[in-house]
């Protein structure tokens, strides 16, 4: 009516090893990891309108040309200048336009986005820092 305990070492090599223990665990930290910090969803947010603006500055004016080319073709053939039609002046502008979008994007970067993530990046460094310092402490 009494069981032994079972051995702490395996009996047979076939056993299983016996389960580790658990760890104890750590008490909540006073701050917000930064998976769930705001600053990130005001990141993903400019950085969503980052690109909508260059991609809708790009696209948009390339769409524009294709619609025009569909249905206006009298206007596209128009002439501007000795041998210079409005469609060769619009495709020969969507190269700066281009350009442009390009310059947008890398100043929405450096303007409001690089910075954001700068910041997060600081955060994050911090949090690891404490979290490290709060396990040698805990040990």
């Amino acid at each position: 009516m009494f069981h032994d305990p079972p051995p702490p070492h395996p009996t047979y090599p076939w056993q299983p090893p016996p389960a580790a223990p658990e760890p104890a665990r750590r008490p909540p930290s006073p701050h917000p990891p930064s998976g769930h910090h705001s600053d990130l969803r005001i990141l993903r947010g400019a950085y969503r309108r980052q690109r909508r603006v260059a991609t809708l500055t790009a696209l948009g004016y390339f769409v524009l040309f294709l619609v025009l080319s569909a249905f206006a073709p009298s206007l596209m053939t128009h002439r501007v200048a000795v041998g210079l039609p409005v469609g060769l002046l619009l495709a020969l502008v969507q190269l700066p336009v281009t350009w442009l979008a390009i310059t947008l994007y890398e100043h929405t970067a450096r303007r409001h986005v690089d910075p954001l993530a700068g910041r997060i990046r600081k955060q994050s460094e911090l949090d690891a820092r404490r979290a490290a310092r709060h396990e040698g402490a805990a040990r």
